[in-house]
């Protein structure tokens, strides 16, 4: 197959940012994988309402199975994940031991088996040994059904995969894998505490190809330390010479308050708003002249995956894995700090290893919190979801703008920049705009003047 990307030439980006935008790419709003979003759920939703909720689910209802693993063999400065360090197997083996009796709890609490998509996440999911690995993968093929499961993803740190890795990957069904990459320039590795060379990342590649697994997704990051225009126009070419189906492509969360080793990075050596949104749109227009389609606010992929097909037809969907191209009836999160979506609604594991070790071994759950959802939830959590899978919205049907007057006033306003354009009861976030997507969609979030959550820059 000719390479997506042969005989392109990327655009220089200018390094100028719109003064209009300048004040937006500053402002900060939830990543919306949830609505309500995480800092909105309480105790109102412990081990008992959990239980509950999965035992009305329908025999028939399709799973989307999310495994958290805690743990990674050494710690990345920037990462915001629920993620420790560990060089010793007992923690490890502990974890394999307690998400086993996890997997038992859900099963043995809902008659729902047909399981439709698995996404193992972390962490580091190959922290794990191939052993331990293959023994949870057992362990979900005995108490459910996944010879319907479409999608069996794992994200990859690159630095520590293995042939055997690969090897108990592909004999389990595992056919897709996301390698973080975040950024190729050795000085921005230095700051980030993650040298990683090329080099490294293309041998996982084909050590990933040759073990039967085709489908391959990159992680990239804007808005470390001393990334210029140059550097992340360098990364995403490497990157690109590498022909994955997909990208993510992220922009740094400095939240120090809440991640402590982020107090490892030097801050000063971050860019502003202005240079963040400039390094975000040399990625996006090199992305783009080599032939990927935009999905969502974050996402490209080859014009052939499902999830731009999905898109194109309107039938993108987004989860805490990010845009997906179908949802399902209900999303398990197993292991420390998961979250499950059941039509009910959210609910979140204990976050501390411990803590969510004793709570599952034992034949129960560990919920520490979570949010049941009320209709206005739902119809907000709709047009959120529409607005940023689809950059549109039709409130046609929905009482249109009289139904959501708070909601118009800020629209017009961020029409006035530019960031949309209304008409009648459409909605419509232009190409200059979709950078900016958390913030119209923020718009319709009830939940966004109240409590003391901080969030990432929109940008």
């Amino acid at each position: 197959m000719r390479p997506i990307n042969a005989g392109w030439a990327a655009p220089g980006p200018s390094a100028s940012v719109d003064a209009k935008f300048l004040k937006y790419a500053e402002q900060s709003a939830p990543r919306y994988t949830s609505y309500p979003t995480a800092p909105h759920f309480n105790a109102s939703v412990d081990g008992d309402v959990y239980r509950g909720w999965l035992s009305e689910l329908p025999i028939e209802a399709s799973l989307s199975l999310y495994l958290h693993t805690p743990y990674c063999r050494q710690m990345c400065w920037y990462c915001g994940c629920h993620a420790f360090a560990v060089q010793r197997d007992g923690p490890v083996a502990q974890f394999v031991e307690a998400i086993q009796a996890e997997i038992d709890a859900v099963a043995a609490a809902t008659s729902a088996r047909r399981v439709t998509e698995i996404h193992w996440g972390g962490g580091t999911p190959n922290a794990l040994n191939p052993e331990q690995f293959g023994a949870i993968a057992v362990r979900l093929a005995q108490r459910f059904d996944l010879t319907a499961c479409e999608r069996h993803a794992v994200e990859i740190d690159p630095r520590i995969l293995t042939p055997e890795h690969v090897a108990t990957m592909a004999r389990i069904g595992v056919n897709r894998a996301s390698l973080g990459v975040q950024d190729f320039d050795e000085n921005v590795q230095r700051a980030i505490g993650r040298v990683q060379p090329f080099e490294q990342v293309r041998d996982a590649v084909a050590m990933v190809r040759n073990g039967g697994i085709e489908a391959l997704s990159f992680d990239l990051m804007y808005g470390l330390p001393h990334q210029t225009l140059e550097s992340v126009r360098r990364t995403a070419e490497l990157a690109l010479s590498l022909n994955p189906h997909r990208f993510s492509v992220f922009g740094y969360a400095h939240v120090p308050w809440f991640k402590t080793r982020q107090r490892l990075i030097d801050s000063a050596a971050l860019p502003g708003a202005g240079v963040r949104h400039a390094l975000a749109e040399a990625i996006r227009e090199t992305l783009s002249a080599a032939g990927y389609v935009e999905i969502g606010y974050d996402h490209y992929a080859r014009p052939d995956d499902p999830i731009a097909v999905a898109a194109q037809v309107g039938a993108l969907e987004r989860n805490f894995q990010g845009f997906v191209e179908t949802s399902c009836d209900a999303l398990v999160g197993l292991g420390p700090s998961a979250i499950s979506t059941l039509p009910q609604g959210y609910a979140q594991n204990e976050a501390e290893v411990g803590a969510w070790r004793a709570g599952v071994m034992n034949g129960g759950f560990a919920i520490k919190r979570g949010r049941g959802l009320s209709e206005d939830d739902r119809q907000r959590r709709d047009l959120i979801m529409r607005l940023l899978c689809d950059f549109r919205l039709d409130l046609g049907e929905r009482g249109g703008f009289a139904a959501f007057p708070e909601t118009l006033c800020d629209l017009r306003a961020l029409a006035a920049d530019g960031l949309v354009e209304l008409s009648d009861d459409r909605i419509i976030i232009p190409q200059a705009g979709r950078a900016f997507a958390r913030l119209v969609a923020q718009t319709f979030d009830a939940y966004r003047n109240t409590g003391a959550a901080r969030h990432s820059q929109a940008v």
